[in-house]
C-alpha cells in the first residue's frame, strides 16, 4: 500500500475517501461541520457515521471515545473500521485527518498499521470467484511532515506482517520447510547486508542436530535450518531470532485429535514471524548485528517416526527422553537455540507456538513471556506494548526445572506432572542457552484467532511489528 503524509485542506485530501475521527464531546471539523447529518455524528468508540459534504469525498466519522481513554490500540482498531468502510465503498484511496493525540508520531504509526492489516487478503488459492471488490491501494495522512518517518517504518512493519501471514494461511502441501527456505534466500536476495545458510539433513547430521532430525523423521519432507544474518553495524550486542518452523503438526505418534488439526499449517507461525521481521529489519537498515534462525520441519506418524520413550541427543549434547511426540517444537528450538550461541548471538528472543496451555492461561490476549533475564525481558515487554503485541511475563524457578529431568536422560521434552505446561516448556528451552541472555514467546494462543479488528480471527503474523520494534530499540 502506498503511504503519504500531506499538509493539505480536507477538501484537498486527494482521496475518494476521507476518515475524521470524533472524541466524545468535540465538535467535528469547522468544513464539514454543516454536512447534512452531521449533527447526528457519533463520537462513542468503533460508531460509524457516514457524511456528503459539497466539495469534499465522502466523509467517514469514526468514533474515538472518551479523549482520557484514548491510547493507540484503539485507534489500530479506528483505522480498521475506517478501511472496512473503505471497502464497502469501493475507494481505492483513504485519506486520515491526524487525530489529535498526544504524541503525533504515535498517531501515525497506529493509523497506517490499522489500515494496511485490515486491507489484508489472502486470495492465492481462489479459482476466481473470490472477492473481486476493489482495493485499498493508497494512505494519505493530513499531518505535520514530521510524522513521515514514522509512516514509513510503520508501513513497512505491518507490510512484513501481512507476509508473514501469507506464510501462515498457504497450506501445509506448499509451505514446506523448503519452501521456507526458498522464502529466506528470497530475503536474502534483497539486501546486501543479508546472507543466508540452509543446513539440509546431511549437515544436521554431521552437526548432531538430534531434535530437529528426530522431529522430522516420519515423514518424507527434508528438514532444514535456516540461518540469515543481517549485517546493520552499530555498537550494540548481537541479537538473535528463533522461530519454530514446523510446517504440519500432526503430533507424530502421539496423535492430535482430528478436529481443528487443519490449523496445524500454522505451527510455523514462530518462524514466519522471524523470516519477516528480518526483512523488515533489513529494509530499514536498521544499524545492528542480527542473526535469525528458523528449524523447520514436519511432524508426521509413520513406520519410521520417533516414538514415545526413544531418546535423542540434542546439539549441545544433552539427552532427551522423548516422552510425548506432540511436544516436538521444544526439541527443534533447543538445537536451534545452542546453535544460535554458538554463532554468536549475545540476546536470544525466540518465538513459538508452542503450548496449548499458554492458551488456557492468557487466552488470545497476551503470548507468554518467560526470560532468564530481567532487562531483556523488560526491552520485550516495552515492545510488546509499543507495538500492541502484547505480552505477559511468567516466571522462572528451579522446581519447573526438576520436573523437565529425564528418569533415564538428562531431560524429558514432557513435564512428570499437568503443572504449568508454559513455563516447563520454557524451562527445558532454558537449557539450552546457559548464561546468554535469553526470553521466550510462546504465542500458540495469539498466532490466530485474536479476534482484533484489523487482523480478525485468522492468521495474524503476530510478533512481528515487536520483533521490528525491538530491533529498533536495540539499535538505538
Amino acid at each position: 500500500m502506498k503511504v503519504e503524509v500531506k499538509q493539505a485542506e480536507l477538501a484537498d485530501c486527494g482521496a475518494d475517501l476521507l476518515a475524521v475521527g470524533l472524541f466524545e464531546g468535540a465538535g467535528l471539523p469547522p468544513e464539514i461541520a454543516a454536512a447534512a447529518g452531521a449533527d447526528d455524528a457519533q463520537a462513542g468508540f468503533k460508531k460509524l457515521s457516514l457524511l456528503r459534504p459539497d466539495g469534499f469525498p465522502p466523509v467517514v466519522v469514526v468514533g474515538l471515545g472518551a479523549r482520557d481513554d484514548f491510547n493507540p490500540e484503539k485507534l489500530r482498531v479506528a483505522a480498521a473500521l475506517a478501511a472496512k468502510e473503505a471497502k464497502r465503498l469501493e475507494a481505492r484511496s483513504l485519506a486520515w485527518a491526524l487525530p489529535e493525540a498526544p504524541v503525533a508520531t504515535v498517531a501515525a504509526e497506529a493509523l497506517v498499521t490499522g489500515t494496511t492489516l485490515a486491507s489484508y487478503r489472502f486470495d492465492r488459492f481462489k479459482s476466481g470467484n473470490g472477492d473481486d471488490s476493489p482495493r485499498l491501494e493508497a494512505l494519505t495522512l493530513l499531518g505535520p511532515a514530521e510524522i513521515e518517518d514514522v509512516a514509513t517504518v510503520a508501513r513497512i512493519a505491518a507490510e512484513a506482517q501481512n507476509r508473514a501471514r501469507d506464510l501462515q494461511l498457504t497450506p501445509a502441501n506448499v509451505a514446506t520447510p523448503t519452501f521456507l527456505a526458498e522464502r529466506a534466500e528470497e530475503i536474502a536476495a534483497g539486501s546486501d547486508a543479508l546472507t543466508v545458510e540452509v543446513l539440509g539433513r546431511a549437515e544436521l547430521e554431521q552437526k548432531g542436530m538430534g531434535g530437529i532430525l528426530a522431529v522430522s523423521q516420519g515423514g518424507p519432507q527434508e528438514p532444514k535450518l535456516i540461518v540469515l544474518r543481517y549485517s546493520g553495524g552499530g555498537s550494540g550486542s548481537t541479537l538473535a531470532y528463533v522461530g519454530k518452523g514446523v510446517t504440519f503438526d500432526t503430533g507424530g505418534i502421539s496423535l492430535k485429535p482430528g478436529a481443528g488439526m487443519q490449523e496445524m499449517k500454522m505451527d510455523m507461525s514462530g518462524a514466519a514471524a522471524v523470516l519477516e521481521a528480518t526483512a523488515a529489519i533489513a529494509e530499514l537498515g536498521l544499524p545492528l548485528d542480527l542473526i535469525a534462525l528458523v528449524p523447520t520441519t514436519e511432524n508426521m506418524p509413520s513406520g519410521t517416526a520417533i516414538k514415545p520413550g526413544d531418546i535423542i541427543t540434542q546439539y549441545n549434547g544433552k539427552t532427551v527422553e522423548v516422552n510425548n511426540t506432540d511436544a516436538e517444537g521444544r526439541l527443534i528450538l533447543a538445537d536451534a537455540l545452542a546453535y544460535a550461541v554458538e554463532l554468536g548471538g549475545e540476546r536470544l528472543v525466540d518465538i513459538a507456538t508452542l503450548t496449548g496451555a499458554v492458551e488456557v492461561a492468557l487466552g488470545s490476549t497476551y503470548a507468554g513471556l518467560i526470560a532468564n533475564d530481567d532487562d531483556l525481558a523488560a526491552a520485550v515487554t516495552d515492545a510488546s506494548e509499543t507495538t500492541g503485541e502484547l505480552s505477559w511475563r511468567l516466571p522462572l524457578h528451579p522446581e519447573y526445572k526438576e520436573l523437565m529431568k529425564g528418569t533415564v536422560a538428562d531431560l524429558s521434552n514432557l513435564g512428570k506432572k499437568r503443572k504449568a505446561g508454559t513455563i516447563t516448556a520454557a524451562s527445558f528451552l532454558e537449557e539450552f542457552v546457559g548464561e546468554t541472555p535469553w526470553a521466550h514467546l510462546d504465542i500458540a494462543g495469539s498466532a490466530w484467532d485474536i479476534g482484533r479488528e484489523y487482523v480478525g480471527n485468522e492468521a495474524n503474523g503476530f510478533g512481528v511489528r515487536l520483533l521490528v520494534e525491538l530491533a529498533r530499540q536495540s539499535a538505538s
